[in-house]
């Protein structure tokens, strides 16, 4: 099997490095349980079986794409999770017309009160740049329609709106590239006024604001830029996959981004997933999906914490986790997506969930 045909079955499945300064290696810590076990917050059910991207909207409920790879013969929605863990249907999301599927993995809302989403083409086995950015038109909570604002993306992932700009990783601009190079498209609003946005597949289009490069010795190392995240300073931290590995880059007064420096890097992580900042602490919470564990890195010095690992194939029994892929915070709580993909020794099974960590 050719390397390219390698590459994108595990892009298939799993949806989800030159650097210019490297931080030093410090020690990790593990929280003993069950002061962080995990429980089920959200049974969802076969009728949502694989769900991936959340955010928290400002009425204080959490934005949950569901993608449904593992059983499509549901479609692709976005639900809305209530502050006591209840779930509604937001929208159901529009196939893309040449694949006939939608795949939703990141997702953020827009100072607009707009929704965008990341499809993810190379889920549904069309990685040749027809991914897309989403935006779900929003009105007193309700979508009204829903177009598409960028496309030509391989493998567009995450999903961050900040400032004026929403920011997209694209998780392999070439497969066949050794090292594998991936990084991040910048978006201005002011350019969604009548047609997407086309961008150039391959790594030369202008909108490609950040570019790094993945080495691993496995399926991981196809992998590559995933969860995507702002601090309040507005540095911009992004997850690198297959090196597990947690990214910073800085922006100067012209807006173009630094040389990434890797703040955390294995230390625990087998990987490095969806991510979310938490919003007082500033502490960085990773979903890793090949160690089946929750992490925190510490944004000052890289310290990585294990909050929870547990064994894989669980089968998210208890609120085990089930390959997380995402996580969000929702005050003291930390919710994670069990995508619960079958890959990496993993089989997809019910009951198909959202766990809750509780934190101190």
């Amino acid at each position: 099997m050719k390397r390219s045909d390698y590459s994108r079955i595990l892009c298939v499945l799993i949806g989800c490095l030159f650097v210019a300064v490297m931080a030093g290696c410090p020690k990790v810590e593990k929280v003993k349980a069950p002061a962080h076990k995990p429980t089920i917050a959200v049974d969802l059910g076969e009728k949502y079986n694989t769900p991936d991207g959340m955010v928290l909207d400002a009425d204080n409920t959490i934005l949950l794409n569901i993608p449904n790879f593992n059983d499509d013969s549901h479609p692709a929605v976005v639900l809305r999770i209530s502050e006591d863990d209840k779930i509604e249907e937001v929208c159901t999301l529009p196939v893309h017309p040449v694949s006939k599927k939608v795949g939703p993995l990141g997702i953020d809302v827009g100072p607009d009160g707009n929704l965008y989403i990341a499809d993810n083409q190379g889920m549904v086995d069309h990685p040749e740049g027809i991914s897309r950015l989403l935006r779900v038109n929003m009105k007193d909570g309700k979508a009204q329609s829903i177009d598409t604002v960028a496309e030509g993306m391989r493998m567009a992932n995450a999903v961050s709106c900040f400032g004026d700009s929403v920011y997209v990783t694209e998780t392999s601009l070439d497969p066949d590239a050794v090292p594998m190079p991936s990084g991040v498209y910048r978006f201005k609003y002011s350019e969604f006024t009548g047609e997407p946005v086309k961008v150039a597949v391959g790594g030369g289009d202008p909108h490609l604001i950040a570019k790094f490069t993945t080495t691993a010795d496995d399926w991981t190392a196809t992998v590559g830029a995933n969860g995507l995240a702002f601090d309040k300073d507005g540095n911009m931290y992004v997850c690198n996959f297959g090196e597990a590995s947690v990214l910073k880059f800085t922006f100067d007064e012209n807006g173009k981004a630094s040389a990434p420096t890797v703040l955390a890097k294995d230390n625990g992580m087998k990987s490095a997933d969806g991510m979310k900042i938490h919003p007082t602490t500033g502490d960085i919470y990773i979903a890793d999906f090949v160690a089946n564990a929750v992490h925190k890195v510490d944004p000052k010095t890289g310290k990585v914490t294990i909050i929870w690992q547990n064994e894989n194939n669980s089968g998210g029994k208890g609120g085990l986790l089930d390959k997380p892929s995402e996580v969000c915070i929702r005050g003291n709580k930390v919710y994670v997506s069990n995508i619960d993909l079958p890959l990496d020794g993993n089989e997809h099974d019910a009951p198909h969930t959202i766990s809750v960590i509780e934190l101190e």
